[in-house]
C-alpha cells in the first residue's frame, strides 16, 4: 500500500478497502533468501502444477509451502481488509501440506520476519503439517462445498493472519472462484 501513497501520491485516508492477493503457496524469482523453499519433488510439483515459469524469460520460480511469517508482516505493513487466495487447487494432488509459521536462529524464535538479508538466510523454519484433500476442487463454487481439509486450510490461514478470506481461486478459468 505504501507504493500507492508514494508512487502515485495518493493519501492514505483516499484509499477504501484494501485486499491482499496471496497464492495458497509461495513463489520467488531470482536470488535471495527463501526459507521455506522446497528444492526437492515438492517444488517441482508446485512450478509444474502451478505453471510457475516467467512470462517473458520462461524460467521456473522458485516454489515452497506458504510462508505465514512473510504473510504477517506483509499484512501488518500493508493493512490487508480481506485476502484473495489464489492457485488453491495446486494443492490439490497433495497428501499433505506444510505451512511455515515461525523463524529460528540457534534454537531461538524470531519475534517476526527480519528486515536483515543475511539474518533471513540463516533462518531454520518451523512448520504446522496440514492433512492434503487428494480431490479435484476446480469445479466447486461455494466454500460449503470444499472438501474438509482444504476449509480446514483456508480458515487455518485466516486465523493465523486475522483476516479473512473474499475470494478462492479454485482453477486456471476465470470462473473457478469461490465468493465469499
Amino acid at each position: 500500500i505504501g507504493g500507492v501513497c508514494t508512487g502515485l501520491a495518493i493519501p492514505p485516508k483516499q484509499i477504501g478497502r484494501i485486499i491482499g492477493v496471496i497464492k495458497a503457496y509461495t513463489t520467488r524469482v531470482g536470488g535471495g533468501p527463501f526459507p521455506s523453499e522446497q528444492l526437492n519433488e515438492i517444488g517441482t510439483t508446485l512450478q509444474e502444477v502451478g505453471h510457475e515459469y516467467g512470462t517473458t524469460t520462461g524460467r521456473k520460480r522458485r516454489c515452497g509451502w506458504l510462508d505465514l511469517v512473510v504473510l504477517k508482516y506483509s499484512t501488518m505493513i500493508n493493512g490487508y481488509d480481506v485476502l484473495n487466495l489464489t492457485k488453491l487447487d495446486v494443492l490439490d494432488g497433495l497428501e499433505e501440506i506444510k505451512v511455515a509459521v515461525k523463524y529460528k536462529i540457534d534454537d531461538k524464535e524470531l519475534d517476526g520476519f527480519p528486515a536483515d538479508l543475511d539474518l533471513l538466510g540463516r533462518v531454520t523454519v518451523e512448520y504446522v503439517t496440514l492433512p492434503g484433500w487428494k480431490t479435484d476442487i476446480s469445479k466447486i463454487r461455494t466454500f460449503e462445498s470444499l472438501p474438509e481439509k482444504c476449509r480446514e486450510y483456508v480458515e487455518f490461514i485466516e486465523n493465523f493472519l486475522g483476516v479473512k478470506m473474499g475470494w478462492i481461486g479454485v482453477g486456471p478459468s476465470r470462473d473457478a472462484m469461490i465468493t465469499r
